[in-house]
């Protein structure tokens, strides 16, 4: 099993948008499991303070490394990633997502107010992971949205598991243009080559159509994946129309 596990101030958040449609059916099924601790029960002093003033000045509170350490110790690794969910980390993408979900699960702890005493990331070699250039109120949103993308790619959540292997970034290109019925809408129609059953012209238009997305979005993917023993320019220039 796939056992993931959150160290937060508001465990109630969870397991929100986890808890529902083919992750629910999975975590049902023993696939993966949930769990979550609260940061507050180990913090200290009458009130259970888990927070103080940052050394130095400042706006502010920073997360104390003893409490944060105590929660972590609390917890098995059985070989689990810690990470530290935060705006300087390294930014999250596919080939995370993969290395994780062949891995035996994750740790997940989740910051609050002006981030985590440094001393307690570097005493327990926490992994510090971004999901992007932008500031959340805390790292439970971020948690969800990892978790969802490593347990989907789990052997057995996917109903149909050779649909994972045609999205974006699997072949380091956005994922191709999507149409289904109606034939036409508001005067679209979908392209003919679609509905032609030539299955070889249909895969050739799949891949000249993601070629074209990327090189027009992601210039940045699009010039990686230029470098790559595989790289053929689109056809017949944008074809995703």
């Amino acid at each position: 099993m796939f056992a993931t596990t959150l160290i937060t101030l508001v465990p109630e958040a969870f397991p929100g948008p986890l808890g529902v449609s083919i992750l629910e059916r999975a975590r049902e099924k023993g696939v993966w499991s949930l769990e979550t601790v609260d940061l507050r029960t180990f913090g200290v002093g009458r009130h259970r303070n888990v927070d103080d003033t940052p050394a130095g000045g400042g706006a502010g509170m920073v997360i104390r490394p003893d409490v944060a350490a105590s929660a972590i110790d609390s917890i098995p690794r059985g070989g689990r990633p810690l990470v530290y969910l935060s705006p300087r980390g390294k930014p999250f993408n596919q080939q995370k997502a993969r290395d994780w979900a062949a891995g035996p699960g994750l740790i997940f702890f989740c910051g609050r107010f002006e981030g985590l005493d440094e001393r307690v990331i570097e005493g327990r070699q926490m992994e510090e992971v971004s999901l992007g250039d932008f500031v959340l109120a805390g790292g439970e949103v971020a948690a969800m949205a990892l978790i969802e993308a490593v347990v989907r790619l789990l052997p057995g959540v996917a109903g149909n598991e050779a649909s994972l292997m045609e999205e974006s970034f699997e072949h380091g290109l956005l994922e191709q243009a999507q149409y289904t019925m109606p034939r036409e809408w508001e005067g679209r129609p979908t392209p003919e080559v679609l509905l032609s059953g030539d299955h070889k012209r249909i895969e050739e238009w799949r891949k000249n159509s993601a070629k074209a997305l990327t090189k027009q979005r992601r210039p940045d993917l699009y010039a990686a994946y230029s470098k790559t023993p595989v790289f053929q320019p689109p056809e017949n220039g944008d074809e995703h129309d």
